[in-house]
């Protein structure tokens, strides 16, 4: 489980393609304290097991669902990488819940700069519109962000210059893919309210004012 604040932005050493997998070196050093192997970190925000580990690198390895699903495929050497550790009991929950399992990837429309803010805009697939709302959460490239316009040609959030600074968010172009994970909550409600009886599920959770 994480929160969708990115700890630190790596840098990919190497890629070793072996078949349908794939094994990744990544340079980084801040999160990399206490962790060990078989520890979880996310990569943009998709959810890797460490498999090796140095003093300033660390290695996963991506299986054939994994690549297909995420824009793990598209990195090249250099490439810039989201990293966040696993949350712990300890650690304050400034983001939002976070699976590390990536729904789908969407593509970058377009991302416009202002004084203040800057509005990222993400050509989104049908499969997850049922997941998304105005002022809703979700994760792109592992960055917990609030839907601030919604679309059915797209959806748009806003990124602070902090965000900008801190993650690979700044550097997007158009058609740029990236990982997009729905908000967890939204996805346990369409699973409840689409099994039997489900119109008497949403009478119980709009009694408790959870719709």
């Amino acid at each position: 489980m994480f929160t969708g604040i990115i700890q630190e932005t790596g840098i990919v050493e190497s890629i070793e393609k072996s078949g349908k997998t794939a094994s990744f070196i990544i340079s980084a050093k801040k999160i990399l304290k206490d962790k060990k192997i078989g520890d979880s970190i996310a990569v943009n925000g998709a959810c890797m097991t460490i498999t090796a580990i140095e003093a300033e690198s660390f290695s996963f390895d991506a299986i054939q669902e994994s690549l297909e699903k995420t824009n793990l495929k598209n990195l090249e050497k250099k490439s810039k990488v989201n990293l966040e550790g696993a949350l712990t009991l300890k650690q304050a929950i400034d983001g939002h819940l976070v699976q590390g399992h990536v729904d789908e990837t969407g593509t970058v429309v377009e991302l416009n700069h202002k004084e203040d803010r800057s509005q990222l805009r993400i050509k989104y697939p049908s499969q997850i519109t049922k997941y998304l709302a105005f002022k809703g959460s979700i994760t792109i490239n592992g960055v917990s962000l609030t839907i601030s316009d919604l679309k059915e040609e797209y959806l748009a959030v806003d990124l602070i210059p902090h965000t900008l600074k801190e993650t690979n968010l700044g550097g997007l172009k158009k058609g740029d893919l990236v990982n997009l994970e729905a908000d967890m909550i939204a996805r346990y409600l369409e699973s409840i309210l689409n099994e039997k009886n489900n119109e008497a599920k949403y009478d119980y959770l709009k009694d408790r004012n959870l719709l």
